[in-house]
């Protein structure tokens, strides 16, 4: 197996945590990336797999997805155990709904703040700053009796532990106000597999000579 990531793709990361906690044997390659070109010349096989172009792609003999859920769907099918999904459909999906809240819901407002790190007082980036403050709110009152998110831990806490670490990169990061959501962080962080993961994404950024966020030093 091959997976197909970037140095700084969230969605790659998501995958490369899902296939570490399940210790699956895959190949990492991860593809070129500078500050100017961004993900240019794509690579053959991305652009082969993904009519989008983007990574992360995943090549298991025959077999060439994309897409991070998708991707994840996959390596769930093939080694259930450990599984990534709640046993209890109710909080299957649950989880289902909270991993795709993480990408469509909370990272657009991170988006939004990409190119506004230094113009915080613009309108634009106040107004994503107070969403994600929203979304925390609202993570924070679903970990009230719960050490995940969805009760076991999930592929929704691998979505959102890296959604949230760009938006601290970004400027929008958590704070004292969300106590539960801050100790959820460092349980996650405390995990081998994302450790790996995050890891090698904060050694990147420093390489790069860009702010690594104080969780990961």
């Amino acid at each position: 197996m091959k997976i197909i990531s970037g140095p700084l793709s969230m969605f790659g990361a998501k995958v490369e945590i899902a296939a570490y906690e399940k210790g699956i044997d895959f190949e990492l390659v991860m593809v070129p990336f500078s500050q100017q070109r961004g993900y240019d010349p794509r690579h053959p096989d991305v652009l082969r797999i993904n009519p989008k172009r983007q990574v992360p792609v995943l090549i298991d003999g025959d077999l060439a997805l994309f897409d991070s859920t998708q991707l994840f769907e996959y390596l769930e099918d093939l080694k259930p155990d450990p599984a990534l999904w709640p046993a209890h459909p109710a909080a299957r999906a649950i989880a289902r709904q909270l991993e795709h809240c993480s990408d469509e819901i909370y990272f657009p407002h991170v988006v939004r703040l990409m190119g506004l790190e230094e113009t915080p007082d613009d309108p634009a980036a106040q107004a994503a700053r107070e969403e994600a403050a929203h979304y925390y709110r609202r993570m924070e009152r679903v970990l009230a009796d719960r050490a995940f998110l969805a009760g076991t831990y999930s592929y929704a806490d691998i979505a959102f532990y890296m959604a949230q670490l760009f938006g601290a990169r970004k400027g929008a990061p958590m704070t004292d106000e969300t106590p539960r959501l801050l100790a959820w962080r460092e349980r996650m962080t405390a995990r081998p597999a994302v450790r790996k993961v995050a890891g090698a994404m904060a050694g990147y950024l420093a390489s790069i000579g860009e702010a690594v966020p104080a969780f990961l030093r």
